[in-house]
């Protein structure tokens, strides 16, 4: 073929044309691409067949794995729920018995209270009835001690009755001695202490007078020996600082 090119090249003609293949040949390459392909397309399947297989396999697995979870955590949830359910249950009743607890307490707190009121307005009232019927006995028998009394002895109960220390008096002697003021009440009752103070002097002066052969009036040697008894037997409080020696 190269020689009848270049003899027609040197004839200045056109190459002469490229020769095809057989019609044989190209029958036994066409069967043969045939006859792989359907051992190809056979191999792709079988692969394709085994994959899917696996998977059905791998998907089945996972189903009964999720079937399995499923129970599991559906019974799980139903034992949360229930113990969620049962500490919900104790709450409420120990708040339950705390309120009970509570108006209990209440309850035996107004009653004890009802009771002291009661037992306080009761033990008031026995006072006063007490008291009552004290003053009773006291004003019978300041009548009939009254009612026994001389004219002298009557006369000079009188005077100790009018008799009564100036209030004004009572006052500025307090207020020098504490350097505050003082209510009414105060300077009244001071007033009715000293003249009961008065009258124990006077009545013990009148003993020391009686022991010592003497006869009325009083005399100050009367009224100073009446203190110092007074004194001895601690009716009168020792109104001189004494300094208390530790040894």
């Amino acid at each position: 073929m190269e020689e009848a090119n270049e003899q027609s090249s040197e004839k200045g003609g056109d190459p002469a044309p490229a020769q095809e293949p057989p019609a044989a040949d190209l029958e036994s390459v066409s069967t043969a691409d045939r006859e792989d392909a359907p051992l190809t397309s056979a191999e792709d399947g079988a692969s394709k067949t085994a994959a899917d297989s696996k998977m059905d396999i791998e998907n089945d697995t996972k189903e009964k794995v999720k079937e399995e979870e499923a129970p599991e955590s559906s019974s799980s949830s139903v034992v949360a729920a229930a113990a969620t359910e049962t500490a919900a249950t104790a709450a409420v009743a120990v708040a339950v018995a705390a309120v009970a607890t509570t108006e209990k307490a209440e309850r035996d707190d107004c009653t004890l209270q009802s009771s002291q009121a009661k037992k306080m307005k009761l033990e008031v009232k026995e006072k006063k009835e007490k008291k009552q019927k004290v003053d009773e006995d006291e004003i019978q028998k300041m009548q009939i001690l009254v009612s026994s009394f001389s004219e002298e002895q009557l006369n000079r109960y009188e005077m100790y009755r009018r008799s009564a220390f100036p209030k004004a008096a009572i006052k500025r002697l307090i207020q020098s001695i504490t350097g505050c003021s003082i209510s009414q009440n105060v300077v009244i009752a001071m007033s009715g202490i000293a003249k009961v103070f008065v009258g124990e002097v006077v009545e013990e002066a009148l003993d020391v007078c009686e022991k010592w052969g003497e006869l009325p009036p009083l005399q100050p040697k009367h009224m100073r020996e009446a203190v110092r008894r007074l004194k001895s037997r601690g009716q009168i409080p020792n109104s001189k600082h004494k300094k208390i020696i530790f040894c």
